[in-house]
């Protein structure tokens, strides 16, 4: 058994000096913590908020409760994807918009000209807010450790908690391969929750993670990443992403492509995981069987697991190419590409 970590431990607690394939292996198998500085927030306020903003993207907001949240595409008329967001119904009158922090300003932008008779105010809450990520199967322990709950399982969710007299949010997070939490305080409170919390995860197992271990796990887990994987000319269906779909809310920007999507029952390529062998694969090369292209890298890293080192990517291919079998290769002849299932089902086995 672990014995919580107690104030006067943290001084002897001292984060390891160990290296990326060391970090992922402690948010594989046990936890791992990491700041969220790359993560933007907008408020949304206002008597139309919630009517309007369903109005806006691809999923439901007029059916979410007091701290429920859920994953969503801003569309163009064309149906085009033009930023992604998690939306939540805060307990005060607003809703809470969570977006990379580098899209967040084309996303307003994007909202704020649909605002015309609305009562409807955005404002970038940004500043107000800084997080941890704290990732693995050991996640909820550490959380238990530091005195925070994180609310019932299931879907993306937000409560609100206590810390050391600080408020904090504790968010529920989409998690297909591992348990993750998001723990959101002001600034101020930051710097005292990430020295317990990394104290935490050494009682644990675990340590302080940098970008290079969570964008492997982000890669084996395949979650596709706006601006290197949804770009703005993918269509929602090609993404995969269902969990942002929502087919009987009503009218939507964008809402007429994709139902017309589905009404047809497929889209002519999709986003797939490639297990690559051979000559590491730039992003951007080129899937191509029999000769022509059939789809396109996006993501790409060679991954230290415990079984040995992969190398993975993401990207779109066409359907038709899987569906025949057809033998593939990325790049110029650089190697051998394969569809394989996400999240990479190999994960942790030795």
């Amino acid at each position: 058994m672990t014995l919580p970590v107690q104030i006067d431990d943290i001084h002897r607690l001292e984060p390891q000096e160990i290296g990326p394939a060391e970090e992922l292996a402690a948010l594989l198998e046990s936890v791992g913590v990491s700041g969220l500085d790359h993560v933007g927030w907008i408020r949304v306020t206002g008597s139309d908020r919630v009517r309007w903003l369903n109005g806006m993207v691809t999923n439901s907001i007029q059916d979410l409760k007091p701290g429920q949240g859920n994953y969503s595409f801003a569309l163009n008329a064309q149906g085009r994807i033009q930023g992604d967001l998690v939306a939540f119904a805060d307990e005060g009158e607003s809703l809470l918009l969570e977006t990379a922090k580098e899209r967040l300003p084309g996303l307003m932008a994007l909202l704020d000209r649909y605002i015309i008779m609305d009562d409807v105010e955005l404002e970038d809450v940004s500043p107000e807010r800084s997080g941890l990520a704290v990732t693995g199967p050991k996640a909820q322990a550490l959380l238990t450790e530091l005195g925070l709950n994180a609310g019932p399982d299931g879907s993306i969710s937000k409560v609100r908690g206590e810390w050391r007299g600080a408020e904090m949010e504790i968010i529920r997070a989409y998690s297909p391969l591992v348990p993750r939490f998001e723990v959101w305080t002001d600034p101020a409170g930051w710097d005292q929750l990430s020295v317990a919390a990394t104290a935490s995860a050494l009682s644990l197992g675990g340590d302080g993670v940098g970008a290079h271990a969570m964008e492997w796990l982000r890669i084996l887990e395949g979650t596709p990443r706006y601006a290197a994987d949804i770009r703005d000319k993918e269509l929602p269906q090609e993404t995969g992403q269902t969990r942002a779909l929502h087919f009987a809310k009503g009218c939507y920007l964008g809402q007429e492509i994709v139902e017309r999507i589905r009404s047809r029952g497929n889209v002519h390529r999709a986003f797939s995981g490639f297990l690559l062998d051979g000559a590491a694969a730039p992003i951007g090369s080129a899937i191509v069987a029999e000769g022509k292209p059939v789809g396109e890298l996006t993501s790409v890293a060679r991954i230290p697991l415990p079984s040995g080192t992969v190398q993975l990517g993401l990207g779109y291919v066409r359907r038709e190419a899987v569906e025949r079998g057809l033998a593939m290769t990325y790049g110029e002849g650089a190697g051998a590409a394969s569809v394989v299932g996400l999240p990479y089902s190999t994960v942790g086995r030795r």
